[in-house]
C-alpha cells in the first residue's frame, strides 16, 4: 500500500491509470461501486514486473487478474461468470453437461434423420457427406449464442465505465471506435509491456482462432467437402495455418504454465488450464479427421469428427460469453473508454 514500486516499475501506468495500487486501496477499503467502473484491470497485461519488483511478494499482477475475473461476473447479466469462476466442479460440469448434449444431438439426427439402426451406428463407415445439410445452421447457432451473449455483456460493461463521466460528445465515440476495431484485432496495448514476446505470442493465437471462426461461419461449405483439394490449394494452406498457429499458442501457454518460470504463470487457476486445454484438443481432433479423410478411412474420420464437436461447441458456448475468451472484447472496450475519457477531460 505504501512504497508504489508496482506503480513506478509499470510501463503502462500514467497519470489515469496507476498500476496496480490505487485499485488495492478501492478494494481495501470496499469501494465497489468505484471498482466496479474502473478501467485498470483491463489495461494490465500481467507483464509481471509489478510482482518481480514488488519487495513484499504481494504478487500485485495477481491482483489484478483477481480483479478481471470479479469484473466480468459483474459484467455479466446471467451471473454464470460467477459460478464458472467460484466452483470448479460447476465448470466442469458445464462443460460436460454442453457436450453430452450435443453428442445427445449427434445421436439422434444419425437414428431418426438419417435413418440408421442402432445397431449401426458405431459400426457404420460413412463420410461427412451426410452431416452438410445441417452443419452450417447449426455452425451460425454455436457461434452466433455466445457472440450475443458476449456483446450483451460487453454493453454491460461499457456503461458501467461510463458511470460519472461527464457529457461526452456524440461525434467522440464514432470517431474513437477505429481504437476499438485495433486493440480487438491487434491487442496493442501489450506492445507497451516489456515482454513483448507475449503480444506475438497471443496475436498469433488470437489469428488462428479468428481465421477459423471466419471460415467456418462464411466459407463452411467450401471448407467442409468430401472433395480433395491438391495441396497447393487455398482451402488446404489456410486450414493449415489456422491450425499450427492454434498448436502453437495452446502448447506455449500449457508448457508455460508447466515451467511457471514467469509471474504469469506462477499461480494457475483452473480457467487458465481449461481453455489452452480445449484449443488442443480442438486442433488435434481436427487434424486427425483431416488425415482420416484424406487417407479413406471413413468410420475413424467420423468418430474424430463427433469428438471435435463435442469438444469444440462447449469451448464456444462457455468460454468466449463466461470465460477468459471475453477478455478479447472486454480489454478493447476499456481501452475506447479510456482514451475517450483522456480526449474530452
Amino acid at each position: 500500500y505504501n512504497c508504489a514500486s508496482c506503480t513506478i516499475v509499470c510501463p503502462i501506468t500514467d497519470f489515469d491509470a496507476t498500476f496496480p495500487r490505487r485499485l488495492m486501496l478501492l478494494v481495501r477499503f470496499g469501494i465497489r461501486d468505484e471498482i466496479v467502473k474502473s478501467i485498470e484491470p483491463w489495461l494490465c497485461y500481467y507483464c509481471g514486473d509489478c510482482t518481480e519488483t514488488c519487495p513484499r511478494d504481494a504478487k500485485p499482477g495477481e491482483s489484478m487478474m483477481t480483479l478481471r475475473r470479479y469484473l466480468s461476473s459483474v459484467y455479466d447479466f446471467t451471473s454464470l461468470t460467477k459460478k464458472l469462476y467460484t466452483s470448479l466442479s460447476f465448470r466442469i460440469l458445464s462443460e460436460i453437461f454442453v457436450g453430452f448434449l450435443i453428442f445427445l444431438l449427434i445421436v439422434a439426427y444419425h437414428l431418426f434423420v438419417v435413418k440408421l439402426l442402432p445397431s449401426e451406428f458405431f459400426f457404420t463407415a460413412m463420410g461427412l457427406e451426410h452431416m452438410f445439410n445441417l452443419i452450417i445452421p447449426f455452425t451460425v447457432a454455436v457461434f452466433a449464442i455466445p457472440i450475443i451473449l458476449l456483446i450483451a455483456n460487453g454493453t454491460r460493461m461499457f456503461f458501467y465505465l461510463k458511470r460519472g463521466l461527464p457529457k461526452i460528445p456524440l461525434k467522440l465515440y464514432f470517431t474513437e471506435l477505429k481504437t476499438l476495431f485495433v486493440n480487438f484485432v491487434g491487442q496493442i496495448q501489450m506492445l507497451k509491456c516489456t515482454k513483448r514476446t507475449r503480444w506475438v505470442k497471443h496475436f498469433l493465437i488470437f489469428i488462428g482462432f479468428m481465421t477459423m471462426s471466419i471460415v467456418v461461419l462464411f466459407f463452411l461449405p467450401w471448407f467442409q467437402t468430401e472433395k480433395i483439394y491438391p495441396i497447393t490449394h487455398p482451402q488446404r494452406w489456410i486450414g493449415y495455418i489456422a491450425t499450427i498457429l492454434l498448436l502453437y499458442g495452446s502448447v506455449e501457454i500449457i508448457w508455460g504454465r508447466v515451467r511457471k518460470r514467469e509471474p504469469i504463470h506462477e499461480i494457475s487457476e483452473p480457467s487458465d488450464w481449461i481453455l489452452p486445454v480445449m484449443i488442443l484438443l480442438t486442433a488435434l481432433t481436427g487434424i486427425f479427421v483431416h488425415i482420416f479423410r484424406y487417407i479413406g478411412l471413413d468410420m475413424l474420420s467420423h468418430y474424430f469428427y463427433f469428438a471435435h464437436i463435442v469438444i469444440v461447441v462447449p469451448m464456444l458456448l462457455i468460454e468466449i460469453p463466461f470465460g477468459k475468451l471475453s477478455h478479447v472484447l472486454y480489454r478493447p472496450i476499456a481501452i475506447y473508454v479510456s482514451n475517450i475519457r483522456k480526449k474530452y477531460l
